[in-house]
């Protein structure tokens, strides 16, 4: 359930360590679930640490669960205008168009029985009650299971409000978490007593736990006992349960080494989880050497301060919101919390800036799945920039650096927003300004949203002539000649596409963007009939993408020769390039490269003699489009196969039959849509994140260091 950028909450055993043990809770488990089953939404409500993630992860798991679950961790998002982005992002959703991500939820879930598990909504109540009572008014088949410290405050809310476990569950508790170290505790009063000091709040009970190989349980009580009388004066019945669980993560503080409490002060500025070298760069220095980084965050993993999980990047590490936020409280009174934010930001500015260059690469793969794990700490390293005095040319630098996450991992929709905070704000850097004005008329292209694409391409251009920036002008030109492209002007749009390549030659400039502008020239002559010079050109292409392990670009390729091989009468070898286009395509979350290519395979399909299954393809697509915009642009062009294969289906089934047959692909969702596509299951490309799924109902090592790098050109894609 941590997400967003992990949609749905993971099976049983994928639960991160401090979900592992679920210590008693079966009536309260059987009681949240039999109050799903009575309302539409329910709020699990308690104390920080009391285990209220546990019990609706759980109980979503369950019985009570419908077919669709899906979790979005609201935690990590600050800003209120993202809180239905995290959701339309946690539910897969991809959606390339310029519609309101809550447009895109009412729409994609229209009919479905999901059940959305909201987590950590308490810093965003306004923004999130908003959202979910429309979505409830409007999408009768969801169902909503929030989980936070205060109500949503809803007329139709359920609350759930969740109490500390009892005596003999938080023994129970204490002496699992002793037995996962190797050690042996009786059931003796120390325990029981340290157990009722800490008024069974899970979270403080581990803590406890985790300084036993340290102290013996009556030492540890002489310890929390010292504490809770300087702090409450002794008065244990008044004791209320926020202040336990303070007192308790203050108690864990206290006993931590110099060093350990440095580290975990600031290892809170980070969002979610992040890796060891992140770790190193951001936390060392003052006082803390970065190779002592890892022996103490091992400590800190060893006292249940920090947790670590295996990912598809490597291992991680997680600090729960409640341990983070007191981390927080002493970094800010250390007041080194600016700083701190500050080398954050820097690693994470340099860590775009090296996937970027790595983007066009046989790493592309890794870059992918390492832009997806590290989405939370690049959204905070953004807001900062943005939100900060005299940082907002960097913030326009580091939202036109991810380009290749907007427009090659399928996440239009939020790099818009960032890139247009970024232009709006005055920064005094030039360069950085028209990287990020080019990026984003990029990426109204591809939503098809042409005004606002043609008035920062111009922009672009005119300010990138006045400062004779010839990167930014070649960018420019060659994203409006895109533009033309998709609106069936191909004469200007080979005239502009031609004269930006001259330009990036001269340049020098080699990279994805640049092989993409040679396979956009080679659809404007494919347009325009001349097939020889379009194959000549994505060959070309297709050759320097296997020298370089260029995957994307290539993919673009690809589509051209099979709509080449598919004119020429070779539809067999159509269809291997466009199967080979779409795995590629999917894989990178590239909706739109998805969808072209399942057009073109239904056409291919028709021709090969199947006119049921090219209707199926095309129905499939139907569905597909409307995340992306306009189907096929609203082009002549890029419509004239789907109109042949319209065409060809009908004829051949009949106007009954080809219906039917378009409304059994309309039913495909996009994973089940591609492995149709394809006819057989997706297999997932080495080095890339695995297409997001919703959780299943079961019951049931770091890489290079990336060093933080200063904005400035140093060649291939951080041009601009």
């Amino acid at each position: 359930m941590r997400g967003p950028q992990r949609p749905g909450p993971p099976a049983d055993g994928n639960l991160p360590p401090e979900l592992t043990a679920f210590i008693g809770r079966s009536a309260e488990l059987a009681a949240l679930a039999e109050a799903m089953e009575a309302a539409r939404l329910v709020t699990v409500t308690g104390v920080g640490g009391v285990g209220k993630s546990r019990l609706a992860t759980r109980a979503a798991a369950g019985p009570a669960a419908r077919d669709e679950v899906w979790g979005v961790e609201l935690a990590p998002v600050r800003d209120p205008h993202f809180v239905e982005y995290a959701v339309v992002e946690a539910l897969g959703l991809t959606d390339h168009t310029t519609r309101l991500p809550r447009e895109t939820l009412l729409d994609r879930l229209a009919g479905r029985p999901v059940l959305l598990l909201l987590d950590g909504f308490e810093h965003l109540v306004e923004a999130c009650a908003g959202l979910v009572a429309e979505l409830l008014r409007r999408l009768p088949e969801l169902r909503v299971l929030a989980v936070g410290r205060r109500p949503l405050g809803l007329a139709c809310e359920r609350l759930f409000p969740l109490a500390p476990l009892g005596e003999d569950e938080a023994v129970e508790l204490f002496a699992d978490r002793a037995r996962q170290q190797g050690l042996s505790v009786g059931d003796c009063p120390a325990v029981r007593e340290l157990c009722a000091r800490l008024e069974g709040i899970p979270l403080a009970v581990e803590l406890a736990a985790g300084r036993l190989r340290a102290l013996s349980p009556a030492q540890l009580l002489q310890r929390l006992d010292d504490r809770f009388r300087l702090l409450t004066g002794g008065g244990r019945d008044a004791l209320p349960r926020h202040q336990t669980l303070r007192t308790a993560i203050g108690w864990s503080h206290e006993l931590c080494t110099p060093a350990e409490r440095l580290l975990w002060a600031r290892l809170s500025v980070f969002a979610q989880t992040f890796d060891l070298e992140a770790a190193e760069y951001v936390c060392s220095g003052d006082g803390l050497a970065a190779e002592d980084v890892l022996d103490v965050l091992a400590e800190l993993v060893a006292q249940s301060v920090l947790s670590r999980e295996e990912t598809a990047t490597g291992p991680r590490y997680r600090m729960l919101d409640t341990v983070r936020a007191y981390g927080a409280d002493w970094l800010e009174a250390a007041g080194d919390a600016a700083r701190l934010r500050r080398r954050h930001r820097d690693w994470y500015l340099g860590l775009a800036t090296w996937c970027e260059l790595d983007w066009f690469s046989p790493r592309q793969g890794e870059v992918a799945a390492r832009v997806e794990a590290e989405l939370p700490n690049l959204r905070a390293a953004l807001e900062f920039c943005l939100t900060e005095p005299d940082e907002a040319h960097l913030g326009q630098y580091l939202a036109g650096s991810l380009w290749f996450c907007w427009a090659g991992c399928g996440r239009l929709s939020e790099g818009r927003r960032w890139l247009e905070r970024s232009v709006e704000l005055e920064s005094g850097y030039e360069r950085s300004r028209l990287k990020a004005l080019w990026v984003l008329g990029y990426v109204a292209v591809l939503q098809g949203d042409t005004v606002p694409a043609l008035t920062a391409l111009r922009e672009c251009r005119e300010q990138a002539e006045r400062a004779a920036d010839r990167a930014a002008v070649a960018y420019a030109e060659h994203r409006t000649g895109c533009l033309a492209l998709v609106t069936d002007d191909m004469a200007r749009a080979e005239t502009l596409l031609r004269s930006a390549l001259d330009r990036y030659q001269e340049l020098g400039e080699l990279n994805s963007n640049v092989l993409m502008g040679q396979v956009e020239l080679a659809m404007a002559r494919a347009f325009q009939g001349d097939l020889a010079d379009a194959v000549r050109l994505c060959e070309d292409v297709r050759r320097v993408c296997e020298d370089h392990g260029e995957r994307w670009a290539r993919s673009y390729a690809l589509y051209v020769l099979a709509y080449a091989a598919w004119r020429e009468g070779d539809p067999v070898g159509a269809r291997d390039l466009l199967a080979d286009c779409l795995e590629n395509a999917h894989a990178f979350h590239d909706l739109l490269g998805s969808v072209l290519s399942i057009e073109l395979l239904a056409l291919v399909t028709a021709s090969l003699g199947d006119p049921a299954e090219a209707a199926v393809l095309q129905g499939a697509a139907g569905r597909l489009w409307p995340s992306v915009g306009l189907p096929l642009f609203g082009s002549v062009h890029y419509n004239a196969p789907h109109e042949l294969c319209e065409s060809m289906s009908r004829q051949a089934l009949g106007d009954e039959r080809y219906e039917e047959c378009v409304r059994e692909g309309a039913g495909l969702d996009r994973e089940a849509a591609v492995a149709r596509a394809l006819g057989c299951g997706v297999r997932p490309l080495p080095g890339l994140p695995a297409p997001r799924e919703p959780m299943p109902r079961s019951r049931g090592g770091a890489g290079k260091r990336e060093p933080a790098a200063s904005p400035t050109r140093k060649g291939g894609e951080t041009a601009g």
